[in-house]
């Protein structure tokens, strides 16, 4: 460590490392920053593509009424002849 830091020294000079130092921490904030950001789309999105099974108890239960209800339409077409026998 101690070779690698005088190599630096004499390659900058003293005067320009507080401001490589500053570059280096600027750059290692912005990265955080856009790894996080990352991270909390993938959330959000994994939170939008969730199943079925995970929406709360009252939409699954409006679902089912809404296919039963569909179901129930679709026998009395069928019963009354409002479709024809080839969709039978």
């Amino acid at each position: 460590m101690g070779f690698d830091s005088r190599v630096i020294f004499l390659l900058f000079g003293g005067s320009k490392l507080p401001q490589l130092a500053k570059a280096l921490g600027q750059s290692k904030k912005a990265f955080k920053e856009g790894l996080s950001e990352g991270e909390a789309e993938e959330q959000e999105k994994r939170r939008s593509d969730r199943p079925a099974i995970h929406q709360p108890r009252s939409q699954r239960l409006m679902m089912k009424l809404c296919l039963k209800k569909r179901a129930r339409r679709a026998r009395l077409r069928v019963a009354e002849g409002d479709i024809p026998a080839e969709r039978k």
